[in-house]
């Protein structure tokens, strides 16, 4: 039986594209994931038997990106309740995401799915990072560590600003 932190999930490989951004964030923080494509709606007996061992697999968050009905992530949430789920709107052609969007944020009461912003696989990770977190102090001093590189990079290009001027920091652009 293998033992993860996280499952990332996805409902086609065409959000492969998307859902890499969550694993290579996860793998800068030396936490274990799982990635698997699963469809509720095509295999829907694999996606339930899968979801049954998540616990069993030592699995604390979810991470499931969908698009279009975008039902993924609310069968998950609901079928393992006490682990939690973030949603992934996948962008679609139809309505650029929207439907994806609302299809996670509204879920049922009682039946939460955290959702990130359309395409939002990176932010997803840091998420589940922040969650990891709580009971893991390796993991809460690299996600600190994370957030002051976000922090220092901003000031380092607003001094870049500063010292070039607007055109100059636009031609080196």
């Amino acid at each position: 039986m293998n033992k993860f932190d996280v499952s990332i999930i996805m409902g086609s490989d065409s959000d492969l594209s998307i859902m890499k951004d969550a694993a290579k964030f996860l793998e800068t923080m030396g936490i274990s994931y799982e990635m698997k494509i699963l469809s509720v709606h095509r295999t829907p007996e694999k996606a339930m038997e899968y979801a049954k061992n998540l616990k069993e697999n030592g699995v604390k968050v979810i991470i499931a990106g969908a698009g279009g009905a975008a039902h993924l992530p609310g069968v998950f949430a609901a079928y393992v309740p006490t682990v939690p789920v973030i949603g992934i709107p996948i962008h679609t052609k139809t309505l650029n995401g929207v439907d994806s969007l609302y299809s996670i944020v509204q879920m049922p009461s009682g039946i939460p799915v955290a959702t990130v912003a359309i395409n939002g696989a990176k932010n997803a990770a840091i998420l589940a990072t922040s969650i990891l977190a709580v009971a893991d102090e390796n993991i809460r001093s690299k996600l600190a560590d994370f957030k002051a590189s976000l922090k220092d990079a901003v000031t380092k290009k607003d001094e870049k600003l500063q010292s070039l001027g607007y055109a100059g920091y636009l031609e080196q652009m």
